[in-house]
This record gives structure tokens, sequence and C-alpha cells, in this order.
């Protein structure tokens, strides 16, 4: 079995105190709203407390889908690195960007400086997209959907190069018969959110899942926990998002949580992916919280869905 634990957009605080000139573009409007309300909302105790129970399972790799940083500050930079440092060594975490990460020009860059380990593909190359990471019979595909945006807009985008890229990767993958799990931050699925917050080129990655199909795709962005299913080759492919690492308030589904994935490596045809949600329970400690069901809906009867493995 190889478990995979996977979290995503912890906001880590405090925010920096920015120079003037650092907020005479969209961070002005983020440094706003993390005083009005984000400050609040994204606990760093509680994310701490997240983080010392997902170590507590002894997960073999963790995947952080993105928004480690607020409004792209330079200082956010290193306190992203310390934040992954505690997560763990970057063979065994691996990190994709998001909007966040990438808020003006040139913030996306900066931070990869920093953070790029935690993105080095099987050859070594550090901060490019798509990137490959081969764990004994699981195959992690990292893609980026951070781009900067204008002023209350955090919609992404993957763009024809990585999209191709991936086509090629993830029909390799298959060929190989590992088990493909890819990692990116906004919603890839068409409903995943809504105009000004989803992936523009939504419909493209799904008609290329809907060739090259995968075993699980992990992503953030909408600070809810979440199961969709998009068409594979052979079945359909289980889309999960989880909510923001950070999150005190809100219904169940919005709080601070985590996703725990045990992949069976014996399990012939078929993997058996076994999921559950970890996270803040109504009387405020961390814990089990409830067996997720990897399911595709079709006349509003719930199917159990078993992702499909392709013969070595």
């Amino acid at each position: 079995m190889f478990r995979i634990a996977h979290l995503t957009d912890p906001h880590v605080g405090p925010l920096p105190r920015p120079r003037l000139r650092e907020l005479l573009n969209k961070r002005l409007t983020g440094f706003f709203n993390w005083h009005s309300g984000r400050t609040k909302a994204h606990d760093m105790e509680l994310l701490a407390a997240l983080v010392t129970d997902m170590h507590d399972q002894e997960p073999h790799h963790i995947a952080c889908t993105g928004d480690v940083a607020n409004i792209g500050l330079p200082e956010e930079w290193s306190t992203a690195r310390v934040f992954l440092e505690g997560l763990g060594p970057p063979d065994r975490v691996s990190f994709v960007p998001g909007n966040h990460d990438a808020y003006i020009e040139g913030a996306l860059q900066g931070l990869l400086a920093v953070c790029g380990p935690w993105t080095e593909d099987d050859g070594g190359a550090l901060g490019k997209f798509p990137y490959v990471r081969r764990r004994g019979h699981v195959a992690l595909v990292g893609l980026s959907s951070a781009i900067p945006t204008a002023p209350f807009v955090a919609s992404g985008r993957m763009g024809r190069r990585q999209m191709e890229a991936a086509e090629r990767i993830l029909a390799q993958l298959g060929e190989e018969g590992l088990v493909r799990v890819v990692m990116i931050h906004h919603p890839p699925h068409v409903a995943g959110a809504s105009a000004g917050r989803n992936l523009t080129d939504a419909k493209r990655f799904e008609a290329m899942i809907a060739r090259t199909g995968a075993e699980l795709v992990l992503h953030g962005h909408n600070h809810i926990g979440s199961v969709a299913t998009i068409p594979g080759p052979h079945g359909p492919v289980p889309v999960v998002g989880a909510p923001s690492a950070s999150s005190r308030g809100g219904t169940i589904t919005h709080r601070a949580a985590y996703y725990l994935f045990d992949i069976d490596e014996e399990a012939g045809e078929t993997p058996r992916i076994r999921a559950q949600l970890r996270g803040l329970k109504p009387d405020g400690t961390i814990g089990f919280l409830e067996e997720v069901s990897l399911t595709e809906k079709s006349g509003g009867i719930k199917v159990t869905f078993r992702p499909e493995r392709r013969a070595r």
C-alpha cells in the first residue's frame, strides 16, 4: 500500500508588512482582503495541528496543491519554504503552485526559486511543469495552473504547451502500468468553479484525460471538500478537492482538513484506492471525519468507483 496525504491552500501567515511601492498593483486589494477577513479565517495554530495529525498517519508522500503565499511578497517565499520543510523533505513532498503564489508578474518565479526542490522531477529539473515523480507503483504528475491575473480575478490556465506535454506524460505512464496521481491547483473540470475563478482551459483538460486517463486528480482553490468525476478512456476518473488546510470557519466541508489516500500495490487490473477525510472536528480537535467514496453520480444513483489500471 502507498499512502498519500493531500492538503491545500494553507495561506501561510502572518502577512509581512509590505513597502508602499509593493502595494502599487493588485497586491493592494489582496492586502486589504487579508486584514479585513483572511487573517481571521486562516489560523496558523490550526494549520500546525493539522500537519501534526497528518504526520501521525505516516503517509509515504504528501501532495500540496498550492496557495502557500497570499499576495506574492518576496518575504512570503522564505516563509513558504519553512512551511514546506515542515511538511517533509523534497523527495517526500510534491508542491504545485496556486493563483496566490503567482499573484503578480514575477511572483511565481520568485517563489519557485526558493521552493523549487519540492517540484524536482525524476530528471532533476526544478520548477518546470509538468513534472513527474515515480514512487514505486505510483507516479505523481505536477501541473501548474498558476498565472497572474487582474484584481478580483482568480482564474488559472495550463496553456497549450503544458497540456500537450501532460498528455504525452500521462500516456507513457499509463503504458508503464503506474497509478497516475495528477496534482493541480484549480479545479480542472468544466463545472469546477465559476467564471473568474475557473481553469479557463478546463474543457481541453477534460478532453485530454478522456484520451489518456488517470487514476486520481487532486486540486484545491475552492476551500471546500469535494468529489467529482470526469470521463476517462476506461471509466470515470475521480477529481478530489480539499478544503483550506488553515480554515477555522464554515461548515464541515469548509473547515480545515486533508485527505488520505491508500493505494493498493497488488490490485490486478484495477488498483483499489481508499480515501478518508481528517480535520477539524466540532469539538475543536483534529481527527477522523469520514470515509470518502470516489463515486460517479448517475441519475441520482451513487455508483462506487474503482479506477482502472492498465496491465504492465
